[in-house]
């Protein structure tokens, strides 16, 4: 394959991530955006295996023939993993899933890193050498502190980590220390890469890098568990980010232009879906980077006493059937509840049998609903339910006035009136799904349990509020057999 040949492909490549990027916008245009992203991907692999450098007919070959079969080894593990992977993992796992995908983009970017800078064989003279080791050190500085943010979340978005925030004294202290002792041996790394002997320069770089990789692990550690529950749907997003930066960065040191075209479409895309979140919780992203939003803690509200918060009022699934029966106007407001209930196809089924018997259903989407953005569009989707009455939060919020029922069914924090009530609150101005406005809304919970942030939600015990307890697949299956009835 010809030079010409392989920009070509990287080209064509580009152009059909781009198409990818453009098609996910849009839950119609979602699959034909995936598929967009797989031929780009197998061009861009097969132009990168198939290349002059990979043959052993350039200057620096990268893999000899000889060594294709240890390509094809590392794909054949790595196609076997991704089918295993896609096969069994659930869809309430897809954001634990993401997390540690991202962890493999940091570590490869290590990896890549350490190999570019042991590498003999890549000669660079003068200027060329400086800047080829800047992309290493900070290729690698990216890398680490994804790797380790990601594997944090990972286990955070798993439960195997407690949602609460580790903060610790002095944090931001500690972070600004850690900051300019990378920026202190980044120096000392520069300078070692201006030595004419290249073993010699080698020899001198390696104490500066292995001190900034050890600092940046552990930054992505503390990062990530300073940051409350609440936050993980951002956490995920900034992770994308540093992940697209990351494959940016391993660009610059492959010297290939697709993985950094590629790395800033990831990166910057990333970076905007991590600012439409923050906004969606009415928060900075310096404040999430903070952390101390959430506490993860699974509480039932307290008053300041210790007794109840207030009386709640329960309803029983035959009472919510005749509720919606009666109803013209319902929207169904999904949470992280329904995606553990595995529930999303009962509430396909109710939402199916009332549009038959003429009631209006739709469904709001609260940007941060879930544990990573988009969340419940993908499962409502998986359940067939229909794209144009799936709606952003901002598109309906003013119906729930002239709404007859709102069914809540597992979310917590995105319908917490306390963000408009209380000012005092930790998520005051935090732009909610207002669905105490409508003429009656029922929650469906297991318990009276805080949500994810572990923030009070007096919307519990409002007057016009009913509370539908246990869990939601059993519940919605009743409703539905009462709806049939």
């Amino acid at each position: 394959m010809s030079v010409s040949l392989v920009t070509v492909s990287y080209l064509g490549a580009t152009i059909l991530f781009i198409l990818s990027l453009g098609g996910l916008s849009n839950p119609e245009t979602a699959k034909r955006g995936n598929w967009y992203g797989v031929i780009g991907m197998a061009i861009a692999v097969g132009a990168t295996i198939f290349g002059l450098r990979v043959f052993g007919l350039g200057e620096a070959p990268i893999v000899t023939p000889s060594g294709y079969g240890y390509v094809a080894a590392a794909m054949a593990v790595g196609a076997t993993v991704g089918l295993i992977l896609a096969y069994k993992v659930r869809m309430t796992q897809m954001p634990e899933l993401v997390a540690i995908m991202h962890s493999l983009v940091g570590l490869a970017a290590c990896t890549i890193g350490y190999a570019s800078y042991i590498d003999t064989s890549i000669k660079f003279t003068g200027a060329e050498h400086v800047i080829h080791e800047m992309e290493i050190y900070v290729g690698v500085l990216i890398g680490a502190i994804t790797f380790t943010g990601s594997v944090i979340a990972f286990g955070k978005l798993s439960g195997k980590i407690g949602g609460k925030p580790m903060l610790l004294p002095l944090r931001h202290w500690i972070n600004l220390l850690g900051l300019l002792v990378v920026i202190w041996f980044g120096y000392q790394f520069v300078q070692a890469a201006e030595i004419s002997n290249q073993n010699a320069a080698i020899a001198t770089g390696w104490v500066p890098l292995i001190v900034m990789t050890i600092i940046a692990l552990l930054f992505g550690i503390h990062m990530v568990m300073a940051i409350g529950g609440a936050d993980m749907p951002v956490v995920i997003s900034m992770l994308n980010s540093y992940s697209g930066w990351a494959a940016a960065a391993t660009g610059f040191m492959l010297s290939n232009d697709l993985l950094i075209v590629v790395g800033a479409l990831v990166g910057s895309s990333g970076a905007i879906l991590s600012y439409i979140m923050c906004r969606g919780m009415n928060r900075n992203f310096i404040s999430v980077i903070a952390g101390g939003f959430g506490t993860g803690e699974g509480m039932a509200a307290k008053k300041a006493d210790g007794g109840p918060q207030g009386e709640v009022n329960p309803i029983s699934a035959a009472e919510t059937a005749e509720l919606l029966k009666e109803a013209k106007n319902v929207i169904i407001v999904p949470g992280y509840g329904m995606a553990v209930a595995q529930a999303q196809h009962s509430v396909y089924e109710i939402t199916k049998a009332l549009r038959e018997k003429g009631v209006n259903v739709r469904f709001g989407i609260h940007p941060v609903a879930g544990r990573m953005p988009g969340h419940m569009n993908v499962l409502l989707a998986e359940a067939k339910v229909p794209y144009d009455i799936v709606l952003e939060m901002d598109e309906l919020n003013d119906d729930f006035p002239d709404t007859d029922v709102a069914m809540v069914i597992g979310a917590n924090d995105i319908v917490n009136p306390a963000a408009q009530e209380d000012p005092t609150s930790p998520i005051a101005g935090m732009p909610v799904l207002e669905v105490w406005k409508a003429k009656t809304s029922i929650v469906m919970k297991r318990s009276m349990a805080s949500g994810y942030a572990g923030i009070d939600n007096p919307l519990f015990y409002k007057e016009n509020n009913r509370m539908l307890f246990g869990d939601a697949k059993k519940m919605l299956d009743e409703v539905l057999a009462a709806l049939r009835a």
